[in-house]
């Protein structure tokens, strides 16, 4: 890290004080509502249990864009933008606005572009004007399916996508096991075969699927995605983890360092409040960075000393925030309570 580093993120941690003091003594703790997980994220809506927001928090009120100074890229998943149904370019050119370093896409709304006439020419532009990195694309198609003929018709869909990932300038796509209920403990090294398959896929046409770990699907545990991943022999095998996702699959912090950070491209960030318990918790009741109980004092530190210089991507699904902000405020406290966490994570660091 450069030799200023220290002072800088002082400077930058002052400045977002000052910015998040707007809302209410930095207190935007609030009582997570209950909605779709990814896995159905097709059919999230804002219908049901109203957020319960401590009184006096308020949105921030003033563009809190600042230049940090951290070993990692600060991006954003669009996800957490679902609820306002931007279209994708809409999208890009909020996330650079708002002083993101890069953005993860979701596949289908780069199809609903495409369909009603853009290109991906014009939006790989738009991504290189707004300087954001394309992390990775979301996609979902059933690679892992224990039915030959469907993981054949898996491997065709995958193949376009990264066809056009690949024409945005992209080099990453998640992959976790869609349509398995359970893993069988006796077939890691088949599901190991299955995952090599695509990325020779990857090999041909530039881009690397990430085996991704869901807390609440059937490859929830760290262990056995490092066994699948470590198992392919292959060189850009690789896994993307979650904060929420590694809590509520019931893994440990204190062995995450054991695995090669610098191997992961891209992590998801957000935190999980310390009730429910784990095996409880949906992906709706994700909360901001800091605004839950993730002792990132020591999940941070743990994952740059393991080699991770990645992006932390923020992904969430949680109604509150959605009913509370319009999409320029709901960047603007993404950006800041990531910043701001990250940055006091790595105070002291090398």
């Amino acid at each position: 890290m450069p030799t200023n580093s220290h002072s800088r993120r002082n400077v930058l941690k002052t400045g977002l004080a000052a910015s998040l003091g707007l809302a209410s003594g930095m207190g935007l703790s609030m009582v997570p509502s209950q909605a779709g997980d990814r896995s159905a994220a097709t059919d999230i809506h804002l219908s049901g249990a109203q957020p319960n927001f401590r009184p006096g928090s308020q949105p921030l009120d003033r563009d809190i864009r600042a230049m940090h100074n951290l070993p990692f890229r600060v991006s954003l998943n669009a996800s957490t933008l679902m609820a306002y149904e931007l279209p994708v370019d809409e999208q890009v050119d909020m996330i650079a606005a708002a002083g993101f370093d890069g953005a993860e896409l979701w596949m289908r709304d780069i199809r609903a572009y495409l369909e009603k006439g853009g290109t991906t020419a014009k939006l790989k532009e738009q991504l290189e004007a707004g300087n954001l990195l394309l992390e990775n694309i979301i996609g979902f198609s059933q690679w892992c399916n224990d039915d030959a003929e469907e993981r054949a018709k898996a491997l065709e869909v995958l193949r376009e996508e990264m066809e056009i990932i690949a024409s945005l300038g992209g080099g990453y796509i998640a992959t976790p096991v869609m349509g398995m209920d359970r893993l069988d403990p006796a077939k890691l090294g088949e599901y190991a075969e299955r995952y090599r398959a695509i990325l020779e896929l990857g090999d041909a046409t530039g881009v690397v699927p990430l085996l991704e770990l869901w807390g609440m699907g059937a490859l929830h545990r760290v262990s056995d995605c490092a066994q699948i991943t470590i198992a392919t022999g292959h060189p850009k095998a690789a896994m993307l983890l979650d904060i929420y996702h590694v809590h509520r699959g019931g893994n440990s912090w204190e062995t995450l360092d054991v695995l090669n950070g610098g191997r992961m491209p891209v992590m998801h960030m957000n935190d999980y409040p310390a009730t429910p318990a784990w095996n409880e918790l949906t992906d709706a009741d994700r909360v901001l960075p800091g605004e839950g109980a993730c002792p990132f004092h020591e999940v941070i530190p743990r994952l740059y000393k393991a080699g991770f210089r990645g992006g932390f991507s923020v992904e969430l699904f949680n109604r509150g925030y959605w009913e509370q902000w319009d999409a320029k405020q709901m960047l603007e406290q993404s950006y800041a309570r990531t910043v701001e966490v990250l940055t006091g994570a790595m105070e002291g660091m090398d």
